[in-house]
């Protein structure tokens, strides 16, 4: 049965997602919240998606051998993030708990009113509805606490590294955009030349989605000093928050919305770098579209046979198919927070992020008659 409100802390679980951008965003919330939580690491099988569209809530697609078992005491609030958690949130809310209240971080392919809270941002389109929370970027983890103590101790590892410093940040492949070598290359170059031309230093870091082809031309591009940082998973020793820290500019590439937020959370000029060129390019739709005007939608051919798909979505699919990053970028730019590399940062730290978390926090406190 679900916890009377009010006569103890409601039971939280968080449904982990397989993206590593999606779980900073559930730890933040539930850090944020201040609550205790507890992850739920969710294994799947092949072809998960087919179960999860034609059933809804389900736990077919789950590889239960492989994932933390869903045990007793169960939820009074789920969070989920991630489109793969959304049957697995269902289920539960259906057969362990019916009171149980469901939140969803981004955009989930089951019907809105299905969930009580739905806390998304521009690039998903979602309509304007009671239940759906419109935040300007992902939650995020990036407080003064934590980069204060990541400077700290990553400070002597660095002091030998002229001055000043500019942070790299790297992501991947997403949906329409292709983060390949050449890309990666281009990065190391106009990163290169840029810190060259101001006597500096480069922090650079990949991530998770960072295949190991764009991560080899990233480094062996580099022709300015720096302190390279190659992602793997659980690793203990990350100097991310460090890179965030200490910078004194960060040049991230537009792909990964989530470290664009963090980037822009430091209040440090924000550049961003367009992983693909020509027609495929992240802009190359700015000049055609009106102020405040809908974007058109990108080139219909991609770099692969998996982006050019992205695409064909993106024109012909409906909005909740898919998302446009784009938005993001035109919101951020136009408000002088961040500028395509090159370009100058007009107003760094003009919007402080942490009150599209206030605004989360409140809205989950409410739902769950938290004061």
């Amino acid at each position: 049965m679900n916890t009377p409100i009010g006569t103890s802390p409601p039971r939280i679980w968080l449904l982990m997602s397989h993206r590593t951008g999606d779980n900073t965003q559930l730890l933040a919330l539930a850090e944020a919240l201040g609550l205790p939580f507890h992850e739920k690491r969710l294994a799947y099988r092949p072809a998960e998606w087919l179960p999860r569209i034609l059933l809804g809530a389900t736990l077919i697609g789950l590889d239960q051998a492989n994932s933390t078992p869903l045990d007793p005491p169960y939820p009074d609030l789920i969070i989920g993030a991630g489109r793969r958690t959304e049957a697995v949130a269902l289920w539960i809310r259906r057969h362990l708990n019916p009171a149980a209240r469901l939140v969803y971080l981004g955009t989930p392919w089951a019907r809105l009113d299905r969930f009580d809270l739905v806390i998304t941002t521009p690039q998903y389109r979602l309509p304007v509805l009671p239940n759906v929370l419109h935040n300007t970027l992902p939650l995020h983890n990036v407080w003064p606490e934590r980069l204060a103590a990541a400077a700290r101790q990553w400070q002597p590892t660095f002091a030998g590294l002229p001055k000043p410093w500019t942070a790299v940040l790297a992501g991947g492949d997403s949906g329409p955009y292709r983060f390949g070598p050449e890309a990666a290359a281009r990065l190391a170059r106009e990163a290169s030349d840029r810190a060259r031309s101001r006597d500096g230093s480069l922090l650079v870091t990949t991530s998770a989605r960072t295949s190991p082809a764009a991560t080899h031309a990233l480094f062996d591009g580099l022709t300015a000093p720096a302190h390279c940082h190659r992602w793997q998973p659980d690793q203990p020793a990350n100097p991310f928050h460090a890179y965030l820290a200490m910078a004194d500019e960060i040049i991230v590439t537009a792909d990964s919305i989530s470290m664009i937020t963090e980037a822009c959370a430091t209040g440090k000029p924000t550049h961003l770098f367009d992983i693909e060129s020509g027609r495929r390019s992240m802009r190359a739709e700015e000049s055609a579209a009106r102020k405040g005007s809908r974007l058109p939608p990108p080139h219909w051919k991609g770099a692969n046979f998996t982006s050019t798909l992205w695409r064909l979505g993106l024109i012909f699919g409906p909005d909740w198919w898919t998302r446009d990053i784009r938005i993001v970028h035109r919101e951020l730019i136009a408000s002088g927070r961040a500028a395509w590399l090159g370009n100058a940062v007009r107003y760094p730290g003009l919007a402080d992020p942490a009150q599209d978390m206030g605004r989360a926090v409140a809205r989950v406190r409410d739902l769950m008659g938290i004061a």
